[in-house]
């Protein structure tokens, strides 16, 4: 299957996050320092989870590789197929998590839906994964880095997302604010902007239509922004989109310079986009209490007032849970 055959899946949800259930952590991007995963660990345990290591999480290979490809991948499918586990949280992006792409079971994924969540270079399987198989999966924090460090994560969205069976909404608390005003609804979708751009031309190139299209980075410059912007337009993945939400964009302008110079970039680059436009959501590459999203869930993005962000369903299912 690659993306330009695929057809549309219907959307499936993840059992719901329960306190006492066990999370398996994985690493299928780059390695990491193994003493942050022990603090992540520790922060699962503090929540009530039963947390634990994949096999071949604290492996590396190579220069920078949590493991060969085949012991990645084998993490993941083994945390899908055991029936036990209610979470698969991602330990640091990094890079690598696209070498798996070609060898997803994703029969073994649909038939097993659970909840995942990553960020940073984990965009490339939460996009693929959803984009094939109609999981719905999460943009949010991750074991060896946010959980790691002292409000690194947003506990109430974390919930929100992943434990309740109820909608939730993001406001100017999360960090939004209105860059360009109107009301769309559509499916929440997107990641981090160079991982979604790196997808095209591929088969696991995006698929944009009718979304609100969530786009953060991290330490890029004002006209490597306006490059990668320019290149998802030239492809005609921002022809069908509703709505555009921006993260905080940390690190994008030199320090000490004004944000209205970012907003200026965006606006002219985006100028043939008519609708509503907000940035500084507080997911992916955050200094503190990064928000978890849900990757393929309806929303509705309100910036005719208070710049608001509602996920009217849940993103979990709460009925029987089979072991």
């Amino acid at each position: 299957m690659t993306a330009s055959n695929m057809t549309a899946h219907a959307s499936i949800k993840p059992a719901a996050l329960l306190a006492s259930d066990r999370v398996r952590l994985i690493s299928p991007a780059s390695w990491f320092d193994p003493q942050k995963v022990q603090l992540g660990l520790r922060s699962f345990q503090q929540l009530g989870y039963r947390p634990e290591l994949a096999a071949h999480a604290l492996a590396r290979y190579g220069q920078y590789s949590a493991g060969t490809p085949a012991q990645r991948l084998e993490d993941l499918h083994a945390v899908f197929a055991d029936h036990s586990v209610r979470a698969i949280i991602c330990n640091r992006g990094g890079y690598g998590s696209v070498e798996l792409l070609s060898g997803l079971d994703l029969g073994l994924i649909r038939r097993n839906p659970k909840i995942l969540v990553g960020c940073s270079d984990i965009t490339s399987l939460l996009t693929w994964v959803h984009d094939a198989t109609g999981l719905v999966v999460f943009h949010g924090p991750m074991a060896a880095g946010d959980f790691a460090r002292k409000n690194g994560v947003d506990i109430p969205s974390w919930r929100s997302a992943l434990s309740q069976g109820a909608p939730w909404e993001l406001g100017p608390e999360a960090g939004l604010r209105v860059l360009r005003a109107g009301h769309a609804k559509g499916k929440f979708y997107g990641g981090c902007l160079s991982m979604l751009v790196a997808s095209l031309g591929t088969p696991y190139e995006i698929q944009t239509e009718d979304t609100v299209l969530f786009l953060e980075d991290v330490g890029t410059k004002p006209y490597q922004i306006d490059r990668m912007l320019m290149q998802l337009r030239l492809a005609g993945k921002l022809d069908k989109i509703v709505g555009i939400v921006f993260g905080p964009m940390m690190d994008c302008v030199q320090p000490g310079a004004a944000n209205d110079m970012l907003d200026a970039v965006l606006m002219r680059v985006l100028a043939d986009f008519s609708g509503p436009i907000a940035i500084g959501l507080r997911s992916g590459h955050v200094p503190e209490r990064n928000i978890t999203l849900p990757i393929g869930l309806a929303c509705e993005l309100d910036l005719t007032g208070t710049a608001t962000l509602r996920f009217a369903e849940p993103a979990v299912t709460m009925g029987k849970r089979g072991e």
